[in-house]
């Protein structure tokens, strides 16, 4: 069977050991030959051991929600269609039977060219079952970051104001992105911040020009 993986993001998981379940994973869809790329971490979430199964828009559809499938459905189409950027909360079924609330943020994967090659971004796990599990970690990583922590705070509560997600999601969502691109995470709060005051803020910006923001803030680090 074809392993259609993505280079998996350095550990998110709060709890140590073999087995640890992580919370932020990475996905890709490649418009060229309609076919969709999972990590480790989003296999996991949709209840598969990593390289076991073959991610496509129809085995997507199975595990939404019977009452999200139809909106889930549509908002494929787009991307399949165009690689639209995209940002959706719902919910989904693992092959356990468990439901799970998710948020997919997804932007334009283009080349250097700038041609689009499909959609890129990442699920977030927003299941109320390892709410204390992340309180600990997110808690131990905050306070290393204590010199940090006012800016942190500023890009955090711009991701809970647009996502409507907690401080702990916003947290893994910043450390995430941070992993994935290799750069810091106050480096990156802090051009976060930079972006949102330098426009009309977050009430007056749309959920996709803020979901772009977001994908995109390591290109500008330094740029200035």
């Amino acid at each position: 069977m074809t392993d259609r993986r993505i280079p998996e993001e350095p550990a998110l998981a709060w709890n140590a050991g073999d087995g640890a379940t992580q919370h932020v994973g990475s996905f890709r869809y490649l418009l060229a030959d309609d076919t969709w790329e999972w990590s480790d971490a989003v296999a996991r979430m949709h209840g598969y051991e990593p390289g076991t199964v073959t991610p496509t828009t129809d085995l997507l559809l199975q595990h939404k929600h019977p009452d999200d499938k139809e909106h889930i459905a549509i908002l494929l189409d787009a991307v399949r269609s165009a690689g639209e950027p995209f940002s959706s909360r719902h919910r989904i079924i693992d092959t356990a039977g468990n439901v799970k609330r998710v948020a997919v943020i997804g932007d334009r994967l283009l080349d250097e060219d700038g041609t689009l090659l499909g959609t890129s971004g990442f699920y977030l796990d927003l299941s109320d079952a390892f709410e204390e599990e992340v309180r600990e970690g997110v808690d131990l990583a905050v306070n290393a970051l204590a010199e940090s922590r006012a800016v942190i705070e500023q890009a955090k509560g711009a991701l809970m104001l647009v996502y409507c997600i907690s401080p702990q999601h916003a947290f893994e969502v910043l450390a995430w992105r941070s992993q994935e691109t290799n750069v810091k995470l106050r480096v990156l709060a802090e051009q976060l911040v930079a972006d949102i005051t330098a426009g009309p803020g977050t009430e007056a910006m749309s959920r996709t020009e803020f979901d772009h923001l977001l994908m995109t803030l390591h290109e500008r680090v330094g740029s200035e």
